[in-house]
């Protein structure tokens, strides 16, 4: 199984809850036997370009028409379209940053919805996602519980972003573990909260180990 891990906190490694759930989830899966290759990107450190004029002329410019400065644009959006599909998997862990994504994950879906690579557009107006076929989980840190009937609930900006994102680009039933409340609260409330991702990710983890093994074991 190819995993592209993606980070996109701004805390240091060590003090990052989001990056070290993910790191979790990597070490089950290979606790089980699953066999993993890494594709890991820091979206804090290789960040990508914003969308620009030029990027939006030349993504809905046909491919044989676009110069060479348009080519030069989409260069980085191109390489990093190439390495979502050639994943099998996509493990994205982030922090909740004032109700919503972070601004570096969200430059990260601008350059990865791409018509005629992640979807196609067709004659008649409706959109066909080719992202279908892979496995995607978010890990999302939060410093208040929104979960329903707590106080915040209404302010989860986060979810819908993502499904709403991936869901365009054919990602219909993303898997998702929040780690909630982790500042606004106490300790234990917080050891709580990191305890119960832990288990909700033991449970994905067993998930994605046995459709492996299913698809192992199934005539072709």
């Amino acid at each position: 199984m190819k995993i592209l891990h993606v980070d996109a906190s701004s805390k240091f490694h060590q003090w990052s809850n989001s990056r070290a759930l993910g790191r979790y989830f990597i070490e089950q899966l290979e606790q089980k036997g699953v066999d993993i290759e890494i594709d890991y990107l820091d979206v804090t450190e290789d960040v990508q370009p914003h969308v620009s004029a030029e990027f939006v002329q030349a993504t809905y410019t046909p491919e044989a028409q676009r110069t060479d400065r348009m080519r030069d644009v989409l260069a980085e959006s191109d390489a990093l379209c190439q390495r979502v599909m050639a994943a099998d998997a996509l493990v994205c862990a982030m922090p909740m940053y004032n109700w919503t994504i972070p601004s570096t994950f969200k430059t990260f879906i601008d350059n990865i919805i791409r018509t005629n690579i992640t979807y196609d557009l067709h004659a008649d107006g409706s959109i066909t996602g080719n992202l279908g076929d892979k496995k995607v989980l978010f890990i999302t840190t939060r410093g208040a519980d929104l979960s329903e009937g707590s106080p915040f609930a209404n302010m989860d900006a986060m979810t819908p972003v993502l499904k709403n994102a991936f869901g365009f680009i054919g990602v219909e039933n993303p898997w998702f573990v929040d780690a909630q409340p982790l500042q606004f609260s106490d300790e234990a409330a917080r050891e709580a909260g990191l305890a119960k991702a832990r288990g909700e990710l033991d449970a994905v983890c067993g998930e994605w180990a046995q459709s492996l093994i299913c698809a192992e074991t199934t005539p072709v």
